[in-house]
């Protein structure tokens, strides 16, 4: 049983006929987008999708879903994306997938978020999974300094051939190898406040549902944050 494409599946089906849909990233997302590249081609759905990165573009446009920009659109009716981390609070890691910066646009200006992960994306607290840090490349090297120096153990995202990642936004990612992230809201406030970080990959408090996917099927959690 592919997980990833039972939830994606699943998650198609809070899409209704009118909706404006922000479609995610990533290797679980794609299930979604092509499930609803086929409920508009085989049912007719009508939807417009704001896409979260190039590469769902390209998708999005092969499938024949109609598309606007983020800013041709005053909200997005529900945005449907994947996480690399959920925690116990139902909060999240996202950017494994080098759009973190995009898929939090989106999110910011949804009337609704859920996300789609398979069961082992759902952890007890965040950090095992490197946090992505979107940083401009004016200065990014002194911030790598700056995190080292914090012990917060960082990586540059390197392409295939070695070199550092060019986001679709034109920037650089400092993966942070923390282990365990003890209070995600006060790192995020800390890396909010660092001139030359554009974005980081804490999602907090931005999601009404997680779908789940495990052997017995789609496991739909609701979310209600503090």
């Amino acid at each position: 049983m592919n997980l990833k494409e039972v939830v994606g599946l699943k998650a198609a089906e809070y899409v209704k006929d009118g909706m404006i849909v922000g479609l995610g990233t990533g290797s679980t997302a794609y299930y979604l987008v092509k499930e609803l590249g086929r409920r508009v081609k085989e049912e007719g759905l009508q939807i417009t999708g704001v896409v979260t990165s190039s590469k769902t573009e390209a998708q999005a446009r092969e499938l024949g879903i109609p598309l606007k920009k983020i800013d041709e659109v005053e909200a997005v009716d529900l945005t449907i994306d994947g996480a690399d981390e959920v925690s116990a609070d139902f909060q999240g890691i996202k950017g494994g997938g080098a759009a973190l910066l995009f898929e939090k646009i989106v999110a910011t200006y949804s009337k609704d978020c859920i996300w789609i992960v398979d069961e082992s994306k759902m952890v007890d607290q965040l950090g095992k999974f490197p946090l992505p840090v979107e940083v401009i490349p004016y200065g990014s090297h002194n911030l790598f300094r700056l995190f080292e120096a914090k012990g917060y153990q960082p990586t540059w995202r390197k392409t295939d051939n070695d070199e550092i990642l060019t986001t679709d936004g034109g920037h650089y990612i400092i993966d942070l190898h923390l282990e365990a992230i003890e209070n995600p809201k006060a790192l995020a406030t800390e890396l909010d406040h660092l001139v030359g970080v554009v974005e980081h990959g804490l999602f907090i408090d931005m999601i009404s549902k997680v779908i789940v996917g495990t052997e017995a099927g789609a496991n739909v959690i609701p979310v209600t944050h503090a």
